[in-house]
């Protein structure tokens, strides 16, 4: 029987790629960022800290749910360096960025629904149309899709 073999305490970038299914060059930008971190060899590698693993998945699932870099950085800020964030560390941080979510989420809603009502009437021109926009009235307010982004 084999002997089992020991776990390397560090990756290289292309390991670190490999396992969290990163590209390397978003783990590079994520290290220019500070969110990640790496030592190099006296050959000028990166060598990653195994608990990155962790920090990655943190980040990736972090911004599947729209939460932007600068705010994940803040939140990593708190580890300490090399350190993996923890089950009571998602539930903190994710606590924090309901309220977030679920504002983005409601907004979401309010565009599906008002968008659905504009494509019914077939004209598709926010600033012709007399059922949503008589005389271009909002065009006193500013660019933009005023009446599918208010609360």
């Amino acid at each position: 029987m084999p002997e089992p073999t020991a776990i390397a305490k560090e990756l290289t970038i292309g390991e670190l790629s490999a396992r969290s299914g990163v590209p390397a060059s978003a783990l590079r930008f994520y290290e220019r960022k500070g969110l990640i971190h790496s030592r190099r060899t006296t050959g000028n590698q990166r060598r990653y800290h195994r608990t990155t693993l962790r920090r990655v998945a943190f980040i990736r699932a972090s911004q599947s749910v729209g939460i932007p870099l600068s705010v994940i950085g803040e939140a990593l800020s708190f580890l300490p360096k090399d350190t993996a964030p923890t089950r009571e560390f998602w539930v903190r941080a994710s606590e924090c960025w309901s309220r977030e979510i679920n504002a983005r989420i409601a907004k979401m809603e309010r565009i599906r629904d008002r968008f659905t009502e504009c494509i019914g009437c077939g004209c598709l021109s926010f600033e012709k149309c007399a059922l949503v926009n008589p005389g271009d009235a909002l065009a006193e307010q500013g660019p933009g899709p005023r009446r599918l982004l208010e609360p």
